[in-house]
């Protein structure tokens, strides 16, 4: 059975996130969406809370049968792919900045044990959509919802409210 990992933090889970899902998904028997903790990152939703948008995401869009997530709880990425099976990691590009960025965990990943990562390149349209930039935008008051799925809008919405 072909595994693929896509790992991040998907604080919060956007359209571009489930845009990649969705063509990797194409591409392995399974995919494992694995969500962890960046503590280089000031995040906003908690672990549990990405983990029930990106589920509630796939569930609505039919994904479920060879989707399905798993926390990242420290370590390295490596050993969960192992412990997963997992025969490659797949990383969107949306810029020259993200592969500059990308291209040492990748060499590093495929020396520690022989883990090769699969580039997809961000559609044009959801280019322009990070995590980071979404949340700053939300909590200035912004309209993100068209950036979002609804299960990750609705979970944005209600942290906004509860801080």
């Amino acid at each position: 059975m072909r595994t693929l990992v896509l790992p991040g933090s998907f604080d919060p889970f956007t359209r571009g996130h489930l845009d990649l899902a969705r063509r990797a998904a194409a591409l392995a028997d399974q995919l494992i969406i694995a969500v962890s903790h960046n503590p280089n990152k000031q995040g906003l939703l908690d672990l549990e809370t990405r983990c029930t948008a990106i589920d509630r995401t796939l569930e609505q869009e039919g994904l479920t049968d060879r989707v399905r997530t798993e926390v990242l709880s420290g370590g390295l990425l490596v050993d969960f792919c192992r412990e997963h099976g997992a025969q490659a990691v797949v990383r969107g590009i949306r810029t020259q900045v993200d592969l500059s960025y990308e291209e040492p965990m990748t060499r590093m990943n495929h020396h520690l044990a022989g883990i090769d990562t699969v580039f997809l390149l961000t559609h044009s349209t959801l280019s322009h959509i990070s995590s980071s930039l979404v949340r700053e935008v939300a909590k200035l008051g912004g309209d993100v919802s068209d950036m979002l799925p609804a299960a990750s809008a609705s979970a944005l919405r209600e942290a906004l409210t509860t801080r």
